[in-house]
């Protein structure tokens, strides 16, 4: 094979600016409007030069961050019937889950045979805004905890009782019932400076490309929201109603549920449940989202 000179090189990449200019705006409405990787790697190879292919791969395709005023939860992207099933208590699947987290609150557990009513009292009154708060730092582990944590710190510490299963019926009953009781309220701001890298690391890893078809969260969540993936509409993200019930599930789930799915979706190696990366990546999306209300039980498609 025949090796270019410097000169060579530098003279081709001079002549071909305009088919460069051509082919990478091409190449961006492929990876970026149409969310087509695959048709994106065919763009790529279309370039006449190994030269002019390595100058396309070292300009970088940034994320753009939703402005704060243009945010919206996916629950205005739903049909009548599904905001309907939302909206009624007596009809939102997940009710069952939060009427057995009531059952458990007030429930003796452990050889210290208390409720968490003993301690909280009407959780109505006690819970109110906590799951706004969430997750938040706890000052023994020195790092931030979700909500379902919590509870089964409170299980383990207060109850001496055994710790609910992640993700079983038992944890999101709970968990649902507690952040039910802050339903309409604004999702708070993290003010505290001990939170700020546990953001930072979260934003890094929703920005990341990640799996075998190399995406990161930020390219579907804030490049192509609005737009459809396989006839689904692509959301925002914003994590407003958690632990939610999704109609593909047939069940409640958690946010780390939904996390792993994503993870799975873009062939990457999902981490076990209650892994501190998804509790980061969860602090970033809610931190996303701040200022929006909690639909908690939320419905989703």
């Amino acid at each position: 094979m025949t090796r270019l000179s410097l000169r060579g090189a530098r003279s081709a990449t001079k002549q071909s600016r305009p088919v460069i200019r051509s082919r990478w705006q091409r190449l961006l409405r492929f990876a970026r409007n149409d969310g087509g990787v695959r048709r994106a790697g065919t763009a790529l190879r279309a370039f006449a030069h190994p030269t002019l292919l390595l100058i396309a791969l070292c300009i970088p395709l940034f994320a753009t961050e939703i402005p704060l005023d243009q945010r919206r939860s996916g629950y205005e992207d739903l049909g009548r019937d599904s905001k309907a099933m939302q909206d009624d208590d007596t009809v939102n699947p997940a009710t069952l889950w939060v009427m057995d987290g009531e059952a458990l609150w007030n429930a003796k557990a452990g050889p210290a045979n208390r409720a968490c009513a003993d301690c909280h009292g009407d959780a109505a009154e006690s819970m109110k805004g906590v799951a706004a708060r969430y997750p938040a730092y706890d000052a023994a582990r020195a790092r931030p905890i979700n909500l379902e944590e919590r509870v089964n710190i409170c299980r383990t510490e207060r109850q001496n009782a055994t710790p609910f299963r992640l993700e079983s019926n038992e944890l999101l009953g709970l968990t649902a019932y507690v952040a039910r009781q802050s339903r309409g309220l604004p999702i708070a701001e993290a003010k505290d400076p001990r939170l700020a890298p546990f953001i930072a690391e979260g934003r890094r890893m929703y920005e990341q490309r990640q799996g075998q078809i190399n995406m990161s969260c930020a390219q579907c969540h804030d490049d192509n929201w609005g737009k459809r993936l396989a006839g689904n509409l692509v959301p925002q993200a914003h994590p407003t109603g958690y632990p939610i019930y999704r109609l593909e599930w047939q069940s409640l789930g958690s946010l780390q549920r939904r996390l792993r799915n994503c993870l799975i979706g873009v062939r990457a190696e999902p981490y076990a449940y209650g892994a501190p990366e998804y509790v980061e990546l969860e602090f970033y999306l809610m931190w996303r989202a701040r200022g929006m209300k909690l639909e908690t039980p939320a419905v989703r498609p």
